[in-house]
């Protein structure tokens, strides 16, 4: 069984210094996954992650720094205040929506508050999109080469990690997002493609 306290504080240290400012490591040995985050909200001070350690000690030190990095870089990524159209149509709506609630013209506040919230879906899918993924596997390598690794050795470790995780948790499916990072991920590492198992395919 590994000990959590000495496993979190190497962890922090291989972390970027945004993520170690942002993210926080939850021990969470009640959960079925080695790992787990959800999208984070805006008013939130931190952006969880949390880990079932018992599972995490099943994978290779590699692998877990692989892991961790690949957590927080997705986290990181997500900037709620970043100016651009979307972020700037939900600050529309919510002014909006509050001087229309304020002067009491439902009408108003309905149109309002549907384009901020038309708005807001818009980031979320855009987080949800396979070349997001994509990109969050490699900004994750990019943090593992200045941790001493190189390209292809962060990109096969991540590759097993993945696999790895799905085996712990006793699943007999990648997702399809999973199958397209593996495939992405063999050719950052220079391995040949293969064609992915029948029990490994999400139907």
């Amino acid at each position: 069984m590994m000990n959590p306290d000495p496993e979190v504080r190497r962890l922090l240290d291989i972390m970027p210094a945004s993520g170690r400012m942002l993210c926080r490591i939850v021990n969470k040995p009640e959960q079925s996954r080695v790992i787990d985050y959800s999208y984070p909200v805006p008013w939130s001070p931190n952006r969880p992650v949390s880990i079932n350690f018992d599972l995490w000690s099943q994978l290779s030190r590699p692998q877990r720094d692989l892991t961790l990095l690949r957590a927080v870089s997705w986290l990181i990524g997500i900037k709620w205040f970043k100016p651009d159209l979307y972020r700037g149509l939900i600050a529309v709506g919510l002014v909006g929506a509050g001087v229309e609630a304020v002067q009491g013209d439902a009408v108003g506040l309905l149109m309002a508050g549907g384009l901020a919230a038309i708005a807001g879906t818009q980031i979320w899918r855009s987080t949800q999109s396979s070349q997001r993924e994509l990109e969050t596997d490699e900004a994750a390598i990019r943090v593992a080469l200045r941790r001493g690794y190189t390209e292809a050795e962060a990109a096969r470790h991540l590759l097993e990690a993945i696999e790895a995780v799905a085996r712990i948790e006793g699943r007999l499916q990648l997702s399809f997002t999973e199958l397209v990072r593996c495939q992405n991920l063999r050719a950052i590492a220079g391995l040949s493609p293969v064609a992915t198992p029948e029990t490994l395919r999400q139907e």
